[in-house]
């Protein structure tokens, strides 16, 4: 057992004046419960005399401060959120954050400080969480993956800080595979406002699916950051909105009337969204398939897609057709907004079947389901916020036909 923290000398480099060291404690959301399931534990200096605050982070992030410093605060911190959690009888999530050049230091010394911490207080490692911060680290990531494992195998959840930042490219993330992916709300934020940003973060979304972790969204600061993060797949938040560090926890349900009411806003905009385009879709395949019988599909697709242009929504930009096996059997019809519909032959012939989506939806397809549409996304060429509407027309024909998502590029979510 290392020496205890509290027993060492606080380095000069924190400045204290009158203030004493104390472990804050921020509250996670869960969506699902919508209760606090735990907190990010924050270092704070707070006057003897009075009621003043400081935040350790600029601390925390001085470069010039020496690791040894930092290392010595941050134990000492953490030790006090351990003895305070040791004397809860319901306990929540503590999550601790941790530099990749901490772990990687002490491994070396054989040394884990967090779990000589578990073992000298009785705390379930389950409600642990280690939290992987961003920073500059050119350590060896096959270690750190290690060391990691070390604190999986002891139960502790295992969390990746300021994702999408530079510590946590999608290389590391793949390599740690942890059970949380952190996102801050800067993110959320351009998503509002920049497509490009919006791809991304929900690309961390899919991410989090395919590789089993859940979505944390740090910094929530107004309802409509609430929604938004909602609406990107966050199964957790934490920020001002809620509650700013504070020295106690608060009661588990306190925030749950905020979350119930912005899950019902969620619900009744994404279900009225949806069933808006089935029923657009459904119509689309009743027109087309009434049109397919009373005209057969000719040898030359182009002439039969050429019939409809003029029977198709406004906010129809694509149509082509396509067989079974994926192969357009017909040109691009795209209309262009100054010159109306212009056709480009380059594409007749392409093999469509590596989609993710087709092979999917031509399962799907068949006599009683004869369309299928899309979410929204960004299309390639004209950046609009699109759906894709398949419709069977004909057995063994696909029609495709992308139509701008005009309330999606309003709301980019």
């Amino acid at each position: 057992m290392s020496e205890c923290p509290s027993s060492l000398q606080l380095p000069e480099a924190l400045c204290l004046n009158g203030e004493t060291l104390a472990a804050f404690y921020q509250p996670i959301i869960a969506m699902d419960t919508r209760r606090i399931i735990g907190y990010e534990v924050l270092g704070r200096a707070v006057a003897v005399m009075g009621d003043s605050v400081r935040s350790l982070g600029p601390f925390f992030c001085d470069e010039q401060v020496p690791e040894d410093d930092h290392i010595v605060v941050d134990r000492l911190l953490r030790e006090q959120a351990f003895v305070k959690l040791s004397a809860m009888d319901e306990q929540p999530m503590l999550f601790i954050n941790l530099k990749p050049s901490w772990i990687y230091r002490y491994e070396e010394k054989g040394e884990l400080y967090t779990l000589s911490l578990l073992d000298k207080y009785g705390i379930d490692p389950k409600r642990i969480v280690i939290e992987i911060t961003e920073e500059s680290f050119h350590g060896s990531m096959e270690r750190l993956r290690e060391v990691v494992d070390i604190y999986r195998a002891r139960g502790c959840l295992i969390a990746i800080d300021d994702v999408g930042s530079g510590f946590s490219s999608t290389d590391r993330i793949a390599h740690i595979q942890p059970n949380l992916l952190k996102i801050d709300i800067h993110m959320i934020k351009k998503s509002a406002t920049h497509d490009g940003y919006f791809g991304v973060l929900r690309s961390f979304s899919d991410l989090a699916e395919q590789i089993g972790a859940s979505l944390l969204v740090e910094g929530v600061e107004t309802r409509e950051d609430l929604a938004r993060s909602i609406q990107a797949g966050a199964r957790y938040v934490q920020g001002f909105m809620f509650a700013r560090a504070e020295p106690e926890f608060r009661e588990p349900a306190c925030f749950a009337t905020i979350i119930e009411a912005e899950l019902e806003q969620h619900l009744l905009h994404y279900v009225g969204a949806e069933r808006y385009w089935l029923r657009k879709s459904e119509q689309l395949a009743e027109q087309l398939v009434e049109l397919v019988n009373n005209a057969n599909v000719p040898e030359q697709k182009d002439e039969w897609i050429e019939l409809l242009l003029h029977e198709l929504y406004d906010h129809c930009i694509r149509v082509y057709l396509c067989n079974e096996d994926g192969i357009q059997l017909s040109s691009n019809y795209y209309r262009d907004p100054d010159k109306g519909w212009r056709r480009e032959e380059q594409y007749r012939g392409a093999n469509w079947s590596w989609r993710p989506y087709f092979v999917p939806n031509l399962v799907q397809l068949n006599e009683k389901r004869r369309a299928i549409v899309s979410r929204a996304y960004t299309d390639l060429d004209s950046h609009a916020w699109i759906r894709t509407v398949s419709v069977l027309v004909a057995p063994g024909l696909i029609l495709f036909m992308d139509l701008k998502d005009t309330e999606r590029g309003a709301q980019k979510l």
